[in-house]
């Protein structure tokens, strides 16, 4: 008997080496490629926007497509915070379970994030949209959104032109109000005044992220009175600009939306090869979210602010939809040459817009 147990316990000891040798190995084999968590606010990654953009680039990054997803749940997954007080349980959380990166999108994740990593500071972040947390563990990106916002601003006023549109006014819908939203409203509205010097701009501020019926219900009002185009910046709530323009244009009502973040050509559809919506603001988050990874997978990441512009092919428009006429996309890809060079200098801020005497007054935009 004595015999035999020893020879068993050889036998369970020479299988836990192999075992033990073999998930070694899988953890060798899986370390090439870094393991990623994306955490969104409650639009998530459905907002065919902001965070969609974020997990495309992690898609990207991984061979994957929208339809095939083969690594989620393993080396990427996203996690969905249905309110702000989630923000900080949901990061303890996801630090908790030892990913190489953990993504957050949006400055509402500022405060959350500034905390969390403190307690972790051997967990990688990324963030996107701000530039102040300055933590060792933390890398952040922010992005000249006033510069991509101009050229929409130009092809909604060069295509109100081209269409013998005499004194067009211009609507722009914003998310929460914060210095970030302020980049898009104040490019657009110098892009749409560097054709139109009197153009009338409305804005109004939804201080909501996924509540498209406000974007609806405002766009109604200013389509009926008149309004041409509008562009939110919004996240979710901005698919009711694209709503209504959609109901419009369908009945044959000359209005447009505007996307934003992503190219937004598809979710404004309303008949074959039309769409409600003229162009699109595109801000590469997925840029940011592929520099991340690529760094993390070859050991060289760095924590820091990083500005992407339109030089480093941060920002730029949207040319999908072929109503948007030939002369204005000439407009615009020269503006973006001027853009690069420097000659056409775009303001990002209210109080600096306002100085120069580029935007009204009594807006709803604030600067941090």
């Amino acid at each position: 008997m004595k015999k035999f147990g020893l020879i068993l316990m050889v036998f369970v000891l020479s299988f836990g080496v192999v075992f033990a040798g073999g998930k070694k190995e899988t953890t060798t084999v899986k370390s090439t490629l870094p393991t990623v968590r994306l955490v969104t606010d409650a639009t998530g990654i459905d907002d065919k926007s902001f965070n969609a953009a974020a997990w495309r680039g992690i898609l990207q990054f991984y061979g994957d497509t929208w339809e095939n997803q083969k690594g989620r749940g393993d080396l990427y997954d996203v996690v969905t915070c249905q309110t702000q007080d989630m923000y900080i349980p949901t990061l303890k959380q996801v630090s908790d379970e030892g990913y190489d990166l953990v993504i957050t999108t949006g400055f509402t994740f500022a405060d959350a994030l500034t905390e969390v990593a403190q307690l972790y500071p051997d967990q990688k972040y990324m963030i996107v949209d701000v530039d102040w947390i300055g933590l060792p563990n933390v890398a952040e990106y922010v992005y000249a959104e006033e510069q991509g916002s101009y050229l929409v601003g130009l092809a909604a006023a060069y295509q109100a032109k081209a269409d013998g549109i005499a004194d067009p006014k211009f609507g722009f819908i914003g998310g929460v109000p914060s210095s970030t939203i302020t980049k898009f409203e104040m490019g657009y509205i110098q892009g749409l005044k560097a054709v139109y010097p009197d153009a009338v701009v409305y804005d109004y501020y939804a201080n909501d992220w996924g509540k498209p019926e406000l974007a609806k219900a405002q766009s109604k009002n200013w389509f009926d009175s008149g309004v041409y185009a509008i562009f939110s910046a919004a996240g979710g709530t901005g698919g009711g600009t694209i709503a209504q323009a959609k109901e419009y244009r369908s009945q044959g009502k000359n209005v447009w939306a505007i996307g934003v973040d992503s190219d937004q050509y598809y979710d404004g559809e309303y008949a074959a090869g039309k769409s409600a919506v003229l162009t699109s603001m595109v801000k590469r988050v997925e840029t940011s979210t592929l520099l991340t990874l690529n760094a993390i997978k070859n050991n060289a990441f760095t924590a820091g602010a990083v500005t992407l512009d339109m030089a480093a092919d941060g920002v730029d428009y949207a040319p999908t939809n072929t109503e948007l006429k030939a002369e204005v996309k000439a407009a615009i890809e020269a503006a973006k040459k001027d853009i690069i060079s420097g000659k056409i200098k775009v303001i990002g801020t209210y109080k600096g817009a306002l100085a120069a005497g580029v935007v009204p007054a009594n807006l709803g935009a604030i600067d941090d």
